[in-house]
């Protein structure tokens, strides 16, 4: 069975409901079933989407890489980034560390379209929005995606910067209508596509119609560990 490891503390929080989730998706009956993790939370790694976006010139792979190959040395045969905006690097810290890194974009549109999704509505970080993570991944499985519009981008930002990640509960009312506006446009399901709006999900009961990348992430990370309980199978809020 392979060790994960997971380059954790972007953020903090995430991080943690990371790991909640890869223990409820273990199909085990005792502690010593459960899957071993190797995890390193460094959140002093530069913010992801002020370099993306220009705003800062402190680059997060380099010190992301490094973290990667401590936990390679530790004997972690798989990675794990809960943040969807480090995606942004994939390729660079796969190559840079030697080790397959799970890629949550990619394995979330290979979900969508088992799942006959066309459409999906993405409510992300301005760095995940800008730099076209979704639009490259999801057309190669032929996945239109749909963004909110400027206003409700800005109130994207706003529940992720300065409610969750300062460590307010998010406002549920504000996302719902940005929800909504997504649907109004077409979406079929939106997704939670930054770690930080998967708390929304914990701590609150979501209309139907979402999914959580993060929790397609802990799912691709336990079954290729060997231990998914198939009762996780379907992710989609009803």
């Amino acid at each position: 069975m392979k060790k994960l490891g997971i380059i954790g503390g972007l953020g903090p929080m995430a991080t943690t409901y990371f790991l909640y989730l890869l223990t409820r998706m273990s199909q085990a009956e005792s502690d010593q079933e459960h899957m071993e993790i190797l995890l390193h939370s460094k959140p002093s790694i530069p913010d992801r989407t002020r370099y993306i976006l220009g705003v800062s010139r402190e680059n997060p792979a380099p010190p992301m890489i490094e973290v990667g190959r401590e936990l390679k040395s530790m004997g972690a045969g798989l990675l794990a980034i809960p943040c969807i905006t480090a995606h942004y690097f994939h390729d660079e810290l796969e190559n840079g560390i030697g080790l397959k890194v799970l890629h949550a974009i990619r394995e979330t549109g290979e979900y969508l379209k088992s799942a006959g999704v066309d459409r999906a509505g993405i409510l992300a970080t301005d760095g995940t929005v800008k730099s076209g993570l979704f639009d490259r991944v999801f057309d190669q499985y032929g996945i239109k995606v749909v963004y909110p519009d400027e206003e409700s981008q800005r109130t994207v930002m706003d529940l992720i910067y300065r409610q969750i990640k300062t460590g307010e509960q998010g406002n549920i009312d504000q996302f719902v209508r940005v929800g909504e506006e997504l649907f109004g446009r077409g979406a079929e399901v939106n997704l939670l596509g930054c770690t930080e709006l998967s708390l929304l999900k914990r701590d609150y009961v979501l209309p139907a119609g979402y999914l959580d990348v993060l929790e397609v992430l802990a799912k691709c990370a336990v079954q290729e560990c060997g231990r998914f309980d198939p009762r996780w199978n379907k992710l989609i809020t009803k």
